[in-house]
Parts: structure tokens; C-alpha cells; sequence
């Protein structure tokens, strides 16, 4: 049965080095984005509702105040995915920290656990969600189903497993509990729904966490049974997925964001880049027209032709390309603003570029061609998943930080998560998060 073996893996499975670094480094970019995301609109109505029903202070708010632990979840969920700026997996083309670091903090909080358990934790539900992403497989994702808030639900679960030590019946009924809970939608994205998704994936898995620790039981088989959730929701039901689980971890290829817009835009940014070369500085007089190629995955995903809005604009391809053509940085947030999506000039620059999509593409490649004045050419391709020195990521999402946060609060924030060999300082990584 699929809930014992994941069960049995959050109990006992200990991440490895490189696996507890990168999901060091996650927790360090999960914050960053966070705490950037603190002064969004979806931030500042969701930390309104929780304050407003209140409740025991169990757990920190982004921003500030405390909540229950369920409602800290889902209000931090939400918030940290506001940006869209958050980490991905392509695995399962899911966001992996956004549903399960809130739900594993807030519990962490609620326990007291150290923060070596937190660490711990948020890597086995990461694991977890990106495993039962697999497990979904494509066909989910493409039915409509935001694999970050379903998959993510179930690995916001576990960490809430590891951290209350539920026994393995307790946890299995988690899972089922969590089945009924599990949702999120893509007919949401460009909008506040968007972030929400998250958030309710982080609370679910808390409140299936809790519930289940004080004895409501469900089904063990609501996740790959008859009527299950695999079955309900166009699952595959690929057992593969769980290969090597608990031995090779697939988070240590997780994958951070450089520019502040959905990933799938991310390699076809990459290549312009590349593309453009010593033309960077004008490109906009020298580019005549731009072809992006893509994977057809993010067809349906982040190809907006014609943005009215910021969050719409972090979906399309030729806004994207449009915003470099002009100068505009691709990874700074005030690029992807209301004012900036409805710009004439852009809306004309928008115009040069056709975005095309080709299946023999892998989902991290793009291909930008680009057609010069007097002529001339340039084409360029790129590919995500090109490995990266741990030295150079570790440079990139500090630098990263500081743009969004500033100098002293993202120094503040290193600190705080510890290194390889110092776990996080809950208390102060929570004190950092609320300013």
C-alpha cells in the first residue's frame, strides 16, 4: 500500500548531506521570497483573517503576530508563493517548498522541535512530494490539477508526521484524511488564487497531521484505492515514482529561481540572454523579431499573449522577452507590475516575438532565434537542468536575497539557517521572518 511505504519513510529516513544542504539552501530562498512577499495584497488579507479570528499563538506570521498552528500555515503558504519567485522541481512540475516548509514550521513552532527536526522534516516532505508527483505523473497536471497544492498537501503531511512521531497507523490516516483535503486548480494561475493553493496545501497537511495524532482515522488506501485520490484525479498511479526512496534523494536536483516569473519562462530568458550577447545593450533597436521555442508543457502554463496584469505578465513568454528586449530586469519584482503589462510601447515590442513549441524539447530546454537588423542572426539554447556548483548556487540566492530584502536582513536571514554543519535557529529564523 502506498501509504505504508511513505509512512515508513517518514519515519526512519535520515536525508543526506547534499540532501540536507539543498533543502538548507531551500529553507534560505523559501524565506527570502517569503519576507519579500510580506507587503503583496493576497499577504495582507490573509494575515488580516488570521488575526482577526485569532486563536492560541502557536506559530509566527510572516510579517508579524502568531496564529494556530493550521492558520500560520496557510497564511505563510500563501505569502511565500505570492512572488511566484519560490523554488520548482521538474520531476513534477511543482513548487517544493510552498506547501511544505509553512506546514513544517508552524508544527516545529507548536512542538518546540529543534532545529535539526525542522530541517529534517521539511527535506522528508519535500522528498515526499516530489515523489507523489511522479506518482500522479503528467496526465494530472494536465487535467488542470496544480501539482504544488495537491502532491504538496501530501508531503506537508509527512513533515507533520516526522514532527509529531505519528506511529504508522496514525500517519497512513493522515494520508486518507488528507485525500479528501488535497486541492488546487491551474484555472487560478495569473491570479490570488494562485499563492492560496499553496497556503491551503500547508494548513491541510497540518490540520490531517493533527487530527490524526489525536485518534480521527480514515481510509489507509484513499490514495491509491479504488475511488482514491490517484483515481479520482487522472493519477497514473507509477509505483516507479518510489524507487530508491529513502536511499537517493531526488531534491538534491531541485531548482531555485533567478528571475521573478513562472520557471517554465526561465531557460527561454536564459538563452535570450545568450542570444543577445554585445546586442544587450540596444537590444530594442537591433532585435526585429524574437522565436521562442518551448517544450509544449507550458502551452497551457505561462503563455499569456496579451498580460492586462503583473501576476498575468509572470505567465507569458513574450512579456517576458519583451521586458529584456527593453532593458527591464527580468529578476526584479516592480518588472512584473500592472503599469508595466498595459505599456504601449512593450505591448508593441510583444508584437516581434512568436512563441512556438516542439515536443522533441526536454520541459527545462528553450531555443531563442533572433532576427537582427541588416540581416544578421542569432540563435541560442538553453537547458535547466545544466548542473550547478554548489558554490555558485549558494552566491546567486544570496545575492538573490539581498536584491529583495536588502544587505543586513538577508545577512540576518544566512545566519539564521545555519550551515552544513549548524542546523537553523528556529527562534531567530522566526524573528527574522516576522521583522
Amino acid at each position: 500500500m502506498l501509504a505504508e511505504r511513505l509512512v515508513d519513510f517518514a519515519r526512519q529516513a535520515t536525508p543526506g548531506g547534499e540532501a540536507r544542504e539543498m533543502m538548507r539552501l531551500s529553507l534560505f530562498d523559501w524565506a527570502a521570497c517569503a519576507i519579500a512577499g510580506a507587503g503583496t495584497e493576497v499577504a495582507a488579507i490573509l494575515r488580516a483573517q488570521a488575526l482577526e479570528e485569532a486563536g492560541r499563538g502557536e506559530a509566527s506570521l510572516i510579517g508579524g503576530g502568531r496564529a494556530p498552528a493550521r492558520m500560520a500555515a496557510m497564511v505563510n503558504g500563501a505569502i511565500s508563493h505570492a512572488l511566484d519567485y519560490d523554488d520548482t522541481h521538474f520531476a513534477h512540475i511543482g513548487h517544493t517548498s510552498v506547501a511544505v516548509v509553512p506546514a513544517a514550521l508552524a508544527l516545529a513552532e507548536r512542538t518546540g522541535a529543534s532545529g535539526a527536526a525542522l530541517l529534517d522534516a521539511a527535506a522528508i516532505g519535500a522528498e515526499a512530494a516530489v515523489r507523489l508527483g511522479l506518482w500522479l505523473g503528467r496526465g494530472h497536471y494536465q487535467a488542470g490539477f496544480h501539482q504544488t497544492a495537491t502532491a504538496g498537501a501530501f508531503g506537508a503531511v509527512l513533515a507533520g508526521a516526522r514532527l509529531l512521531e505519528l506511529d504508522a497507523g496514525q500517519g497512513g490516516h493522515a494520508l486518507g484524511l488528507a485525500a479528501s483535503r488535497a486541492s488546487g486548480l491551474k484555472a487560478v494561475f495569473g491570479t490570488m488564487g494562485k499563492p492560496l493553493n499553496a497556503g491551503i496545501a500547508a494548513a491541510n497537511g497540518v490540520e490531517a497531521a493533527l487530527l490524526a495524532a489525536r485518534g480521527l482515522s480514515a481510509h489507509m488506501a484513499a490514495l491509491d484505492g479504488a475511488q482514491g485520490f490517484g483515481a479520482t484525479h487522472h493519477g497514473a498511479g507509477d509505483l516507479t515514482a518510489l524507487d530508491g526512496l529513502g536511499a537517493r534523494w531526488l531534491i538534491e536536483a531541485n531548482s531555485h529561481k533567478f528571475h521573478a516569473c513562472c520557471h517554465g519562462l526561465h531557460a527561454a530568458l536564459e538563452a535570450l540572454g545568450e542570444a543577445l550577447g554585445d546586442a544587450r545593450g540596444d537590444a530594442a533597436g537591433a532585435v526585429e523579431t524574437v522565436e521562442v521555442t518551448a517544450h509544449p508543457r507550458w502551452e497551457t502554463v505561462c503563455n499569456v499573449a496579451e498580460p492586462a496584469t503583473g501576476l498575468e505578465a509572470k505567465f507569458s513568454f513574450r512579456q517576458v522577452v519583451a521586458l529584456r528586449l527593453a532593458g527591464h530586469d527580468t529578476a526584479a519584482l516592480d518588472s512584473f507590475s500592472d503599469r508595466l503589462a498595459r505599456d504601449p510601447a512593450l505591448a508593441r515590442m510583444r508584437a516581434r516575438v512568436r512563441v512556438g513549441f516542439d515536443p522533441a524539447l526536454g520541459e527545462t530546454e528553450a531555443r531563442v532565434g533572433l532576427q537582427l537588423a541588416g540581416g544578421a542572426t542569432r540563435q541560442a539554447a538553453y537547458d535547466l537542468a545544466r548542473p550547478m556548483a554548489a558554490q555558485t548556487r549558494r552566491a546567486r540566492l544570496r545575492a538573490k536575497a539581498e536584491a529583495l530584502l536588502g544587505a543586513e536582513r538577508a545577512g540576518a536571514l544566512w545566519q539564521a539557517v545555519g550551515s552544513a554543519d549548524i542546523a537553523p535557529d528556529i527562534a531567530t529564523f522566526s524573528r527574522v521572518l516576522a521583522g
